[in-house]
């Protein structure tokens, strides 16, 4: 009997899906286990048991566990959303920071916790309305006979700029009240609580879900809209319902988080490497490897220059703005 054909593929993808999956673990220890405080790591389970000193069952309970399961909850969300905006435009550089979603969705967020301080459980709903206006208004203007591309990035940078600068005229002339907000702009996840993990974890379960779900959906789109259509897939349709995923993803991570950026841009290219282009292994490895970067990410800026601490948001910055030229270089030289 010939034996069924391997891909040649299968095998980084096990080995993107395994590693990412001992790499989360690590991250999720490692951050558990540094701080002010450090805490052993064979001694976490048995303190979350009952069986440490109540000193360091305090610190875990209520300071580094919702932390670091809000920041793998994020980065989930990001990459997820960073895999979905890729696919749809077929555009490396599509990023829910880059294309405008989360700038959106942050002065959608910003206004509830400036202008209604008492209604900041709205603040979900609120980024998410935000993150669709910004998607509309960067699909609207670069629409020409069908989306460009090019178009959709320059106009999404135009986007991002006008709701910037609306944030910054909203911490002028609210000045009193932005103390609150400005590590929320920075990114990051310092005195984050359990609330905060019960917040993002049902856009999470959404996400994944959905994500997983329409994964047929990318995969044909890859194909061309033409071919897609043979397919049986209503391309309109799949795209609409894509992009409010996307956006839903990256608003519930806005508002968590703050304006945490590059994440949906570097983590899928990173996996893409080992696992090709078909989502249906691209977007579980990228869910993985996005909770285990944001998570390792935070870990380093919290430790870094102790006991100063930095913004998470800052850190990703650093790192994703090279990786960013990189590939717009890598682009203008494809074109040329």
């Amino acid at each position: 009997m010939p034996q069924a054909a391997v891909h040649p593929r299968a095998v980084k993808r096990r080995i993107a899906l395994g590693v990412g999956i001992v790499a989360l673990l690590a991250a999720l220890v490692a951050s558990a286990s540094v701080g002010a405080v450090a805490i052993a790591p064979g001694d976490i389970v048995p303190t979350l048991m009952g069986n440490g000193s109540v000193e360091d069952y305090r610190i875990l309970c209520h300071i580094r566990l919702p932390r670091l399961l809000t920041g793998a909850l994020t980065g989930i969300n990001l990459a997820l959303a960073g895999c979905i905006l890729q696919g749809i435009l077929k555009n490396p550089l599509a990023d829910p920071g880059i294309i405008g979603v989360s700038s959106g969705a942050g002065l959608a967020a910003m206004s509830i916790m400036i202008l209604l301080p008492a209604q900041t459980a709205f603040v979900p709903l609120a980024a998410f309305c935000g993150a669709m206006v910004a998607v509309a208004l960067v699909f609207a203007l670069s629409w020409e006979h069908g989306v460009r591309p090019m178009r959709m990035v320059l106009a999404g940078v135009a986007i991002a700029a006008f709701f910037g600068g609306a944030m910054t005229a909203l911490m002028v002339f609210y000045s009193d009240r932005v103390q609150g907000t400005v590590n929320w702009m920075a990114g990051g996840f310092a005195g984050r609580s359990w609330t905060h993990v019960e917040m993002v974890l049902p856009y999470t379960l959404i996400g994944i879900a959905g994500t997983l779900l329409g994964s047929r959906w990318l995969n044909a789109l890859q194909l061309g809209e033409e071919t897609a259509r043979s397919l049986g897939v209503n391309v309109a349709r799949a795209r609409l319902v894509l992009l409010v995923l996307a956006a839903l993803l990256a608003a519930s991570a806005v508002s968590a988080a703050g304006m945490l950026g590059f994440v949906g841009l570097v983590v899928p290219h990173i996996v893409r490497l080992l696992t090709g282009s078909d989502f249906d292994y691209l977007l579980p490895a990228a869910a993985i490897w996005g909770a285990t970067l944001v998570t390792g990410a935070d870990a380093a800026a919290r430790t870094a220059f102790a006991p100063v601490e930095i913004p998470v948001g800052v850190f990703m910055s650093f790192l994703g703005a090279p990786f960013f030229l990189y590939l717009l270089k890598k682009g203008m030289k494809h074109s040329a």
